[in-house]
Order: C-alpha cells, then structure tokens, then sequence
C-alpha cells in the first residue's frame, strides 16, 4: 500500500484546511517545489496535488505552481480540483502530470467523465468525498442528495484508474480514518481505492491496509506537516512504499 503525502494549493501556497473550510487554513509553506522535492526525498513515489481554489471556483487557478512542482520531481503526480472540461485534463496529462482527479463533474457532467475515460484510459481518479455518506462537490461547498456508494456503482463500467474517498467530517481532525465507510467503498468498489482524510497513525495506515487487496494507498496531509506521523518511519511500518 503507498503512503502518499499530498500538497493542498491555496493562493499559490501548501496548506492545509479543517474539514475542508477554506477560512480555517494553516500556512505550511511558501515554496510548493521545496514541499514537493522534499516529500521525493523522502522516498514517495507519488504525490497527490489539489488546487483548492480551483476546487471551489471551478477552475484551475494555481496551475503555475502544479506545473513548477511536475518539473521538480520526477515521481508521479495526481492533480485534482477545478477540473471541468477536458481541455483542462489534456494539458495536466500533456504537462506530464501522471493521473487527474475528478470530483465534482463526476456527479455533475457525467458525459464529460465518460469522454475523459474513453480518451485516456485508467489515467483518471475518481473523487469521491463524502460528509454523512453523500457526496459533496464545489470543494465541498455542497453536499447532493446522492450517495458515495450508488455514485461508484454508477460508475463502474467506465475506465477509471482508482477511487479516492474521503470522509470530509475526518479531514485534517487527525482522529483517524472512517473504516467503516471505507471498507463498504472497498466492497463496493470495481476500481482500486485509496483512503484519505484523518489518518494520523501507523496504526491507522494499518488498520486501512488490513481492508483487503482493493486498498491502493492512504492520502496522508496534516499529519505529515504537524510531524505527527514520520513518512519513513510509516513506509517501513507497511514493508511497501
């Protein structure tokens, strides 16, 4: 299972939020290719990247810093937020980004979803965030009447490369992950997932590691910024980058 540390974009710089609220952020870093060069360093061999602006506004608005960061590095990268249209996916991927994320226009514009998928086949993840079990969308501005799960069912045919959930209520609270709503995202599920939000501990990349052969990996943010949770030491716990 991959530990993958992730660079939250605001304003063009590395933070990070409290259950996604952009008015409850913490300043990490001014300089997003250090976070990234140093998370390589560490021995990651992928970086989860999100433009939290873009996320709400609805499109790309720190795409000089994503692009800075593709260059610095030369392990993989996966961008999500504010990805709306496939003139967007096109030049992520041409920019050598390795996977895009999308969240909100997998509920919103599933004919886009689809083309994405037929056009670059498993290079797109699927963004599912969740608060209650219902997905929310708009950088999790809003919350739909639809659930996670019958939005993955829904989905199931198409080329997806790999599901991202997310519980919004465990995001940045360091109080460990959901593992019930993972492990029925894990059930449920016909692509390769990874978990994110709350996970703190070794102990909780292990308690998601033992949800079965469908868990991909662990987003890990807060905890690796606060140093509550050594990168290292966690990739030796799990015997795996």
């Amino acid at each position: 299972m991959f530990v993958i540390p992730a660079i939250d974009l605001k304003d063009g710089r590395c933070v990070r939020l409290r259950q996604g609220d952009m008015a409850a952020e913490t300043i990490y870093s001014e300089d997003v290719v250090a976070v990234a060069q140093k998370w390589q360093q560490c021995g990651a061999g992928l970086i989860h990247v999100v433009d939290l602006n873009g996320a709400v506004g609805g499109e790309p608005r720190n795409l000089p810093q994503i692009e800075a960061v593709r260059k610095a590095v030369t392990v993989d990268v996966q961008v999500g937020g504010g990805i709306r249209t496939i003139e967007t996916v096109r030049r992520y991927l041409n920019a050598g980004v390795s996977r895009v994320v999308l969240g909100t226009a997998a509920l919103t514009d599933r004919a886009f979803l689809e083309r994405a998928c037929n056009e670059f086949p498993r290079l797109i993840v699927l963004g599912l965030d969740a608060r209650d079990g219902k997905v929310a969308v708009k950088g999790w501005t809003a919350v739909s009447e639809t659930k996670a799960i019958d939005l993955l069912n829904e989905v199931s045919g198409l080329a997806i490369g790999a599901v991202i959930y997310t519980d919004i209520a465990r995001d940045g609270m360091l109080n460990g992950p959901n593992l019930t709503a993972l492990k029925d995202v894990a059930a449920s599920s016909a692509f390769p997932v990874i978990a994110s939000g709350g996970i703190s501990r070794i102990e909780d990349l292990l308690a998601v590691r033992s949800l079965g052969s469908r868990i991909e990996g662990a987003i890990v943010g807060k905890a690796l910024y606060d140093g509550k949770l050594d990168y290292q030491a966690a990739v030796t716990a799990l015997g795996k980058r």
